[in-house]
């Protein structure tokens, strides 16, 4: 038996006295899944044995809830479309100590999860990723791949290069990571969304590589280069603009300034020479210009405030449950157990 095995199937001892293992909930968010998510469930009860498995039907019109409640899962459904509604709501209504997120068409393996829950509680960290690693090469097609990495490389240029794969659906969580999340996102961009999440509130968090493996017969993949790429760089746009609005006005404020410069340097170098201003509309312009580069400056600085306060209170949110491994089961804020 190995050593994460050991882990999830055996309980603790400490002075004798027995503990209970932490509750661990599966959430499979499924929209037409039926040919992969039987088999999703069917694997992750094999993988995590003591696990809940839950599965969000978001509007199917196939058979997909009833293969998830054939193969055991517990199945819920979803009637605002998108993922980032989803994962909103599973964030919401289920309550466990550890979380695993993984898609529904089969293309993880729920073999890999014993070992990322393992990292997550022995290094008391808040998310694990699992990064793709492509096993056929319909799996991971080469723009997907491409736009993974230019998304991923502008997310840790702009917040800090923390994880090699942004955009992957199959994560482990802790229960201060889910309870301190907002989930604003409504579809596919959920995923910059977690990423983002925990770099800004600077939470342990680590990668593990996974095989990532081809869909099954009769199951189709949902997201669409560009459409969703598009969707995404939306995202990040408006995650700058709210967590970085210092950094985001300024520049907007130095590109106005330099407009306001570029229209007003052959005015001041027409009157030094001439001592006339032949050009009053484009001199007005170029003064509201500036005058909007100034308010711009200020802006950043004011909204920079507001985001510092409500960073403040997102951290002291995610303090009130205690670390992964600290306090099994965590039902609650810290210092809370069940017995």
């Amino acid at each position: 038996m190995t050593a994460t095995e050991s882990y999830l199937k055996t309980e603790y001892r400490e002075d004798a006295v027995l503990k209970p293992l932490p509750r661990i909930a599966v959430l499979i968010p499924c929209f037409n899944e039926a040919a992969a998510i039987g088999n999703v469930v069917l694997d992750f009860r094999q993988a995590l044995p003591g696990a809940e498995i839950y599965v969000y039907d978001n509007n199917s019109v196939d058979s997909t809830a009833s293969q998830a409640r054939a193969a055991g899962a517990i199945v819920r459904s979803e009637a605002q479309q998108g993922k980032g509604h989803v994962v909103r709501r599973m964030f919401s209504d289920i309550e466990a100590d550890i979380y695993v997120l993984v898609d529904g068409d089969q293309t993880y393996q729920a073999s890999a999860a014993p070992a990322m829950i393992a990292m997550l509680s022995a290094g008391s960290l808040d998310m694990v990723t699992g990064t793709r690693k492509a096993m056929a090469a319909a799996a991971y097609r080469r723009g997907h791949r491409f736009g993974n990495r230019l998304l991923t490389g502008l997310v840790a240029w702009i917040f800090g290069s923390r994880t090699k794969d942004m955009l992957s659906g199959y994560r482990a969580f802790s229960r201060r990571f889910v309870k301190s999340f907002p989930a604003l996102s409504r579809g596919f961009e959920i995923e910059t969304e977690l990423t983002v999440h925990a770099l800004e509130l600077r939470m342990p968090m680590a990668d593990v590589d996974t095989e990532y493996l081809d869909r099954p017969p009769g199951s189709a993949s949902k997201l669409n280069t560009f459409r969703d790429g598009i969707r995404i760089l939306r995202m990040i746009f408006n995650l700058v603009k709210e967590e970085r609005p210092f950094q985001f006005f300024a520049a907007l404020a130095a590109l106005l300034a330099l407009t306001s410069i570029g229209l007003f340097w052959p005015i001041l170098v027409e009157f030094l020479a001439t001592g006339l201003v032949p050009r009053f509309p484009t001199a007005i312009l170029a003064t509201a210009i500036m005058l909007s580069a100034i308010l711009s400056f200020f802006v950043g600085l004011i909204l920079d405030t507001v985001t510092l306060g409500r960073r403040e209170m997102k951290r002291l949110n995610y303090l009130r449950f205690p670390a992964p491994g600290a306090s099994w089961p965590g039902n609650g804020p810290a210092g809370e157990t069940s017995h």
